[in-house]
């Protein structure tokens, strides 16, 4: 099930590029890196085109969030418990 999120972008040459920020409802949280992205140019009418980005977030979650040209909206698609999180934290970069 996607549920609807907003999304803060870097607008660079070209308009919304990459999330900066993600709110669930709760208040924006930063991205800290990009650790995936990819285009899916929608070639099933059930899977419109799509950017979809694996985002590592400032307070520790990994979470998919996905940008549907069509409706022109951002969702969550999926959230990795935290057993599957990376080891290291943002606070913990140096």
């Amino acid at each position: 099930m996607l549920i609807p999120i907003r999304v803060e972008c870097y607008a660079g040459f070209r308009a919304n590029q990459e999330p900066r920020a993600v709110d669930f409802g709760e208040g924006p949280k930063e991205v800290v890196e990009i650790v995936d992205r990819w285009y899916e140019a929608g070639r099933l009418p059930e899977a419109p085109a799509a950017d979809y980005f694996k985002l590592w977030l400032a307070d520790a979650r990994t979470v998919l969030v996905k940008r549907d040209w069509v409706l022109g909206a951002w969702f969550l698609v999926r959230e990795w418990p935290a057993s599957e999180r990376r080891s290291d934290t943002p606070e913990g970069r140096g």
